[in-house]
């Protein structure tokens, strides 16, 4: 796959960037080269070192740039084609977001992050946690699946998640690939070693998928964040058969119509450890992920520091996630071998639709 880097103008991306900041784990001064092309996959086997985080919030600037996808067609699946944008912490000051900055180039390699939007969601709809976790050191790519992305010609079909785990799959051969290159922006930026994933709501199962079902599962992935997400009976394989990534499970209490509460404690009580289980109190499906505020805070300081413990291997994150996600009247977080709330979701009970259970 060959990386061309595009405006995001020219494929119809909107930009809606907004400033955000959070918890980082490292500071560094660069300069860099500009975008470009490749055509191999990675093959690289650096490893990673224990850290303690002593970097201030928002450390990095925020660069971006944009390309299309050619991911090429395999089994019955045709060639599809897509745009994704991804960020990267970069030279300025923190809060600053420009495309085509020059990357922060001494403190990398970096961890890499691939978010899957919500259903007939753009992206830049949770522009807010993107930046954030750029900021805290991560590359973020976030691709706009096709037929499930709003646009004035877009054609929209929920059931296409099926194939997002394969376009996911390319997206990141893609990045691995252009690390590998060198006249690429993202050479020698990535650590094909700490690879995460996170999703909310449609793009929570499909982050699901890939690291917990026998249909899609990509051993490339370490850690998983899945907000407001489920398992799918779409999928056609089955969930934690063959064990799972670490997961962080959030959700909250008065999601009662797009993601039941059962189906986030039903994915999470399936799982293995290590898993964790934040609770947004009175939050819907959208509300604690998508405007400013105390509660998309808290789910920024904790995806944040999940990573940092299970990418970074920070010694500290998992004490920080425990503070940053258990916050009087507003979350908790747990990492019980179950959690309770709605009955458990028997065959024929619509509790959870479309779940495997459901």
């Amino acid at each position: 796959m060959t990386l061309v880097v595009v405006s995001a103008r020219a494929v119809g991306v909107s930009l809606p960037f907004a400033s955000s900041t959070t918890t980082s784990t490292s500071t560094s001064t660069s300069t860099s080269t500009s975008t470009s092309t490749s055509t191999s996959t990675s093959t690289s086997t650096s490893t990673s070192t224990t850290t303690t985080s002593t970097t201030p919030a928002g450390a990095y600037a925020i660069g971006y740039t944009s390309y299309l996808e050619n991911e090429p067609a395999y089994g019955h699946v045709a060639a599809r084609t897509f745009p994704v944008t991804v960020r990267y912490p970069a030279e300025g000051a923190p809060g600053v977001v420009q495309e085509h900055l020059p990357p922060y180039r001494d403190s990398g390699p970096y961890p890499v992050l691939i978010f899957s939007a919500g259903f007939d969601l753009a992206p830049e709809t949770y522009a807010g946690l993107l930046n954030a976790w750029t900021e805290a050191g991560y590359i973020v790519a976030s691709p706009s699946y096709p037929d499930t992305v709003p646009g004035p010609n877009a054609t929209i079909l929920e059931t296409d998640i099926v194939h997002h785990p394969g376009d996911l799959a390319a997206v990141l051969n893609t990045l691995l690939a252009d690390a590998n290159y060198d006249g690429s922006i993202f050479h020698e930026l990535i650590n094909p070693n700490e690879i995460g994933v996170v999703g909310q709501s449609d793009g929570g199962d499909v982050s699901l998928a890939t690291v917990a079902n026998t249909c899609c599962r990509d051993p490339r992935v370490r850690a998983a964040a899945i907000l407001s997400g489920a398992e799918l009976s779409w999928f056609p394989g089955t969930y934690f058969t063959q064990g799972s990534t670490p997961l962080l499970v959030a959700q909250g209490t008065k999601d009662l119509a797009l993601n039941p509460v059962a189906c986030s404690t039903q994915l999470y009580n399936a799982a293995p450890a290590p898993k964790y289980y934040l609770s947004l109190t009175n939050q819907t499906h959208l509300s604690a992920y998508v405007p400013a505020g105390p509660e998309r805070t808290i789910v920024e300081a904790t995806t944040i520091n999940f990573f940092n413990a299970y990418l970074r291997h920070d010694a500290g994150a998992l004490s920080a996630m425990t503070s940053a996600g258990n916050n009087l009247g507003l979350s908790t977080l747990t990492s019980a071998a179950s959690v309770g709330g709605p009955p458990p979701i028997l065959k024929g009970k619509q509790t959870c639709p479309n779940s495997p259970f459901g």
